[in-house]
């Protein structure tokens, strides 16, 4: 007679993992949502590597986001963003922060749902707010009223970032908590 061993539970982060698979984790999200913060986190708790894009994109390009929006326009940093994306997505498993309009560009937005799981990290207009209005560094918000202006790129963008496979609600949590909850959301497309 054969003795059966039980194995004992999976962690979230081996279960998230499992779901996971060779693809990558790319998370989406307006300026503010916590995509770098949460995505490093969770790449520690998965065991696979992280990059930021925009990091990536100042990385290549040796020049700041502010500066390539300045010199080049909004149109060759999407272009370039695009490229990048591209790039970063052949290969994986690895956690991607995108900048908050990668997603919105439709040829990116194809790179991306080909190359990995996408998860929106979804936040109200408040947290949003609190959270980059206490740095400057943001070109889309250098406007007469950015709050407004932020208001307006989530009625814009929201409705193309549900296309997300998963949505999660970032709000002012622990990071731990949302990085539990962005795990458990992984692990839960395993089932579906």
């Amino acid at each position: 007679m054969t003795e059966l061993i039980e194995q004992p539970p999976l962690t979230l982060a081996a279960e998230a993992r499992a779901a996971l698979g060779k693809r990558n984790l790319v998370l989406i999200g307006l300026m503010g949502a916590g995509k770098s913060a949460i995505g490093r986190m969770s790449s520690q708790a998965l065991g696979i590597p992280f990059v930021d894009s925009d990091h990536e994109i100042e990385r290549v390009s040796r020049m700041s986001i502010p500066d390539l929006f300045a010199t080049y326009g909004e149109a060759e940093f999407r272009a370039l963003e695009t490229r990048v994306i591209k790039r970063l997505l052949r290969s994986g498993p690895r956690v991607v922060s995108t900048g908050g309009g990668a997603y919105i560009n439709e040829n990116t937005r194809r790179h991306i749902k080909r190359g990995g799981l996408t998860v929106w990290l979804k936040a109200d207009l408040d947290v949003l707010w609190e959270r980059v209005s206490k740095r400057d560094t943001r070109p889309l918000l250098k406007t007469e009223n950015p709050r407004q202006t932020l208001e307006n790129l989530m009625n814009a963008r929201y409705p193309i970032y549900a296309e997300a496979e998963v949505t999660v609600i970032s709000r002012d949590v622990r990071k731990e908590t949302m990085v539990d909850e962005v795990l458990a959301a992984i692990a839960a497309t395993r089932k579906i």
